[in-house]
Order: C-alpha cells, then structure tokens, then sequence
C-alpha cells in the first residue's frame, strides 16, 4: 500500500512572526513618514524607469514618483544616525543629499529636452537609491530587517544577496547611454 501523503499544513504561528509591522509602528513619525514615502517609490520607480514608452503615463507616474523621491530624501534627513558626526547626521544621510541632487538633475535635463542626459540620472538615481541603498535596509540589525524577517539575520543576508543580482542583471540589460551636457 503506498504511503498516504497528507496535505501541506501551514503553521499561521510561523507566518506571522516572518513579518511584522510593529518596528514601524513604534518609530519615530520621520522613520513612518520615510516608509510611507519608500513604499510608492519602489513600487512606482521600475514603470518609469524602465518602460519604453515616454508617453503621458510615463509623464503621470514620473512626477508622483518625483514626489515619493522627494519625501523620502527629506524624511531621511529627519531620522538620527546610529553613526552621528554633525548633530544627529551621518555618513547615511549623504543618500539623502544624493538623492535630492539626482531629482533636480534629472528634472532639469528633461525641462532642456536633454532625454539621454535625463534617463540616464533617473536610472542612476534609482540604481542608488532604491537598488543599493533600498537593499542595504534588509541588513541585521536594521528596522526593516525586523519588519520583513523578525530579524533573522540569515534571511537578511539571502534577500540582500538575490537583490544584488537582480540589480546586476538588470543594470547589464540596461542600455548605457551617452549623456551629453546640457
């Protein structure tokens, strides 16, 4: 007689201590209000970096993503460091000035019709700030970490480690191209 196989049974318990969003809801308004503005901009970032077509969705979406961008170099500014040299800032808030320089860049090579110029920043923009520096919140011992892993830092490291492939595959997919100064 073959073995009976009972089905998959889902332990609820394990699942809801993977995640958890009370990291989040105990942090400072400036950590809520950086989330709150990171989220949109992942989620938003790749359709208006990567689609081909420059139309009026592309136009649409670019500037709700500029404005998600935006409050998230801000709110950053907001939140101490846990390296603090200057005040409550460290080298972590230079992301932030990166940031805002990258949105003004970029926003002023499309008003001179510079689009190479143009794509190239934003692409590099999200590359830094939501590839690299979006994956450098899954470390052990960040908020996020707790968030999305209960702060296993094995699954940290896993996420970290696929995401800098993803990003290496798609940064070789991507075109380079020639900016040309405007």
């Amino acid at each position: 007689m073959p073995p009976i196989h009972k089905p998959m049974e889902i332990d609820l318990q394990r699942l809801d201590m993977l995640m958890t969003l009370d990291p989040i809801y105990t942090a400072s308004l400036a950590i809520q209000l950086h989330v709150a503005a990171a989220l949109p901009a992942l989620v938003i970032g790749p359709v208006v970096v990567f689609r081909p077509n420059r139309d009026r969705i592309h136009k649409i979406l670019g500037y709700v993503w500029i404005a998600a961008m935006l409050g998230l170099a801000v709110s950053g500014l907001f939140i101490e460091s846990d390296i603090a040299l200057v005040g409550h800032f460290g080298p972590i808030h230079l992301l932030s000035l990166f940031t805002l320089w990258g949105v003004v860049e970029g926003l002023g090579h499309a008003i001179r019709r510079n689009i190479p110029a143009h794509r190239a920043t934003m692409q590099n923009l999200w590359f830094g700030a939501m590839g690299l520096a979006g994956l450098m919140t899954l470390l052990p011992g960040r908020r996020m970490n707790e968030v999305l892993f209960s702060g296993d830092e094995h699954l940290g490291w896993i996420a970290i480690a696929v995401g800098l492939m993803g990003l290496i595959l798609l940064w070789r997919r991507t075109p380079r191209l020639q900016m040309r100064r405007s």
